[in-house]
């Protein structure tokens, strides 16, 4: 495992942005770990943010593309720190926009926010984590509407491995879907790999008990 992943593993702990315990998400499954981009709230957060984003990207889909989008609203943030990350790492001066949640009709008009989308431009898409590709759903016809753009791929901090609307994970069926790579800084197969049975901070934070409600939460729900 690359060593940014292992320090992008221990950020998300520290930030707490990564817990494990037992959590109900919004689909209604009971989980034993849960991630909350929305903890990243301070500058240096937000910088160390970026700059994971921007290796993970570089490491799937190199320099050649025009913009990162992220959907509102927490893509926002994150491709904003990004585009400034891919700058001082690569020296790629890469645009960014996002999308508002309303039209606005007066000064800066239309739906975007940062830079316009011409043809032709290569754009990869940023978001936090996606577990059933809804988000994709709403982002896709956004990016279509406003210029005949190329969708180079998909970037999120955190695969969590599970099934979207079929027996795939949710990034498989946007690959299948949408036709596009799919990325991610980190698998959570990869975070168990990390921290099982490893002291960090004084605390062991996926012990054999909490392995073990892990697998049997993928033995339910998991799809590689």
């Amino acid at each position: 495992m690359e060593s940014y992943k292992k320090e992008f593993i221990e950020f998300m702990v520290d930030s707490n942005v990564l817990k494990f315990g037992e959590f109900t998400l919004k689909s209604g499954r009971k989980s034993p770990f849960f991630m909350n981009a929305g903890a990243y709230v301070t500058g240096s957060q937000l910088r160390r943010l970026g700059e994971y984003y921007a290796k993970a990207i570089h490491d799937n889909y190199g320099t050649d593309f025009d913009v990162l989008f992220g959907p509102a609203y927490k893509g926002i943030p994150l491709a904003v720190a990004t585009a400034m990350a891919f700058s001082e790492l690569y020296g790629r001066d890469i645009k960014y926009c996002s999308n508002r949640k309303e039209i606005k009709d007066h000064g800066d008009v239309g739906i975007l926010l940062g830079s316009d989308l011409n043809d032709g431009d290569r754009v990869v898409i940023i978001e936090d984590v996606t577990t059933s590709g809804k988000s994709i759903e709403e982002t896709f016809p956004i990016l279509k509407e406003q210029a005949n753009v190329d969708v180079v791929g998909l970037m999120v901090s955190l695969n969590r491995q599970e099934r979207g609307k079929t027996q795939k994970n949710a990034l498989a069926e946007i690959r299948e879907v949408y036709g596009i790579e799919t990325g991610a800084i980190v698998t959570m197969e990869e975070v168990v790999e990390h921290l099982y049975n490893k002291t960090y901070n004084g605390r062991v934070l996926i012990d054999d008990k909490m392995k073990e409600a892990i697998d049997a939460y993928y033995a339910q729900y998991g799809a590689k």
